[in-house]
């Protein structure tokens, strides 16, 4: 192995725990679910873009994307040596 395809394997493995991470810390996306009010316009609705989900739901898919980018780097580089 040389220095790309350990750097190349470090990164993938970082992506890879980070990614885990992310999509265990976010919350399910069940409807209704422990929601005690009738009325569906509360104040976490309306600033949902705001809050922590619409944070983690957004660096989900910046993650998953390098994470496909970065496995097909290291086939091409598998490929090519």
């Amino acid at each position: 192995m040389n220095a790309i395809q350990i750097a190349l394997g470090v990164a993938l493995l970082v992506f890879s725990v980070a990614i885990v991470l992310i999509v265990l810390l976010q919350e399910g996306h069940q409807q209704n679910a422990g929601e005690v009010t009738v009325n569906s316009e509360t104040f976490y609705s309306k600033n949902k873009s705001r809050s922590i989900d619409a944070f983690l739901e957004r660096w989900t898919k910046f993650i998953a994307i390098g994470f496909f980018i970065l496995v097909m780097a290291i086939n091409a580089v598998i490929f090519f040596m």
